[in-house]
């Protein structure tokens, strides 16, 4: 079936990179975009009318972790000065000789009772995704049961997904008087190891190619170096990209540094990860930031190198009290900068906006990290991330994965004059904009609703299950705070 799109404004792309067009039109036949430009001279069988509309590629996520991240509503303002702002330790490093509990994400592999909730969990992340234009995205290291469910809602709803199950050989537990430990169990990893790429091998290329395969070692300061070797062979076996947390945290960047003599990043070089298909979650503590008053460090030259990508979450480190250091200096190394959403709200226009203005900030120049540039981090570089030039763009020939922004701001008065249409939506768009997302060539949204998706239901569900692990939060925290006595609310509760 052959589909016109009649565009008030149209992300294209020539050789030159992302190029903009007036009154333009866009043709997809089954799953390929086939034309783009002023005038399509051919016959088509649907027309979209999109004449007051902003149409570009899907957004591509490079840092997702599943689920309604209910325990992260417990650290917005608050947290332990020792943790130096890192919220994973915050929410998921439970009192040594506890789990943490309520979430699904943590509960034993052989534990039957969450099937519904991990369904949900599920459903309520692939569904935030796609109702905020992102077509794509990489999940980053939940435990295979989380992946199951997350590819059984694909089927469905119809994302493009990288899944792989993620693998270590430790973790981090609280241990006297809240004291962080790092727990190395090299047999443990290596059996996770063996199940995600048996997860891999069954799934790559299913859901009619929309699924494919990532190999995800967790952390860099929870896995062996054998571990990590066998992780980059796996990947040059089967071609597939990785992604890592590394040069993300205070302790994992010290502590790396005291065992091996060497950087988070250098060492990820000397275990054999480092290439262009590398995703480094965060890596927004690099040795190169002064704030490790590290010597002679050259950890951004040697990703730039490599062309190594990372995947930045603005919303989530700047919540944190922390930034990237800076946009430019990571540009001018030739690192590839994508965005990830990491945390809640699943929001790609709100992560732009965010890596513009704190990069502005950070770089010290107004001029850093421009509306071009964010949204080429939110599309053009998360495909590149992943080794892909068939999505992130419409050219002839790329991948029909295509989001339509509504510009009057669902009939508001938020944009005002639209003069150009990226730095408008960086500047003044939400996630709510989004009218209509298209994945394949199949509408997936339309109207801003999901066929067959009740979000009253998925939002009262997941305040029930937040309910539930903000209740027993006591039971596993480090330092057995009830949930009130972590995260105060902000302002005395009257009843």
């Amino acid at each position: 079936m052959r589909t016109k799109i009649s565009c008030g404004w149209l992300v294209g792309h020539d050789s030159r990179g992302h190029v903009l067009l007036r009154n333009a039109e866009l043709v997809f036949e089954d799953k390929t975009v086939l034309f783009v430009g002023e005038r399509f001279p051919g016959e088509v069988d649907a027309t979209i009318d999109a004449a007051d509309r902003l149409v570009i590629p899907g957004f591509i996520d490079t840092h997702v972790h599943s689920g309604h991240r209910a325990s992260h509503r417990l650290i917005s303002d608050v947290g332990r000065s020792d943790y130096f702002g890192q919220p994973f330790l915050e929410i998921s490093v439970a009192r040594e000789g506890t789990r943490v509990g309520g979430d699904p994400r943590y509960v034993r592999p052989d534990d039957n009772s969450v099937a519904e909730d991990l369904a949900m969990n599920a459903r309520f992340t692939v569904a935030e995704l796609l109702r905020n234009g992102i077509t794509t995205f990489v999940e980053f290291g939940s435990q295979r049961r989380v992946q199951e469910a997350l590819l059984q809602q694909i089927a469905e709803l119809g994302a493009r997904a990288y899944l792989g199950p993620g693998f270590d050989s430790g973790r981090w537990v609280a241990g006297e008087n809240g004291r962080l430990v790092r727990v190395i169990e090299e047999a443990r990893g290596q059996r996770e190891f063996e199940l995600a790429l048996d997860f891999i091998d069954r799934n790559d290329g299913a859901c009619g190619g929309l699924v494919r395969g990532m190999i995800v070692p967790r952390e860099v300061e929870t896995c062996t170096l054998d571990l990590m070797r066998a992780a980059a062979q796996a990947a040059n076996e089967r071609k597939m990209p990785v992604a890592i947390h590394a040069a993300y945290n205070i302790h994992e960047v010290f502590d790396i540094i005291r065992e091996h003599q060497m950087t988070s990043i250098e060492l990820l070089e000397h275990v054999g990860l480092m290439s262009d298909t590398l995703n480094i979650g965060h890596g927004n503590i690099t040795a190169d930031n002064p704030l490790v008053s590290y010597s002679g460090s050259h950890d951004l030259e040697l990703m730039g190198e490599h062309r190594c990508s990372i995947s930045h979450c603005p919303v989530n480190v700047h919540r944190r009290g922390r930034f990237l250091d800076s946009w430019q200096s990571y540009k001018r190394a030739g690192v590839n900068i994508a965005l990830g959403t990491d945390t809640y709200p699943r929001d790609m226009i709100l992560q732009m906006r965010n890596a513009s203005y704190v990069g502005k900030v950070a770089s010290r120049n107004l001029k850093a990290a421009t509306a071009g540039e964010v949204f080429e981090a939110a599309t053009l570089n998360g495909a590149r991330s992943l080794g892909r030039d068939d999505i992130g763009r419409l050219a002839p020939g790329a991948r029909a994965d295509i989001v339509i922004i509504d510009l009057t701001g669902r009939d508001s008065l938020r944009y005002g004059p639209v003069r150009d249409p990226i730095k408008s939506l960086v500047d003044c768009g939400i996630g709510d904009d989004v009218d209509t997302v298209i994945v394949d060539g199949v509408v997936r949204v339309e109207g801003g609703r999901i066929p067959g998706v009740d979000f009253a239901a998925l939002r009262r569900q997941a305040q029930e299950a937040g309910e539930r692990i903000w209740n027993g939060w006591q039971n596993w925290d480090s330092l057995g705070r009830s949930a009130d006595e972590m995260s105060p609310f902000s302002f005395p509760r009257a009843n």
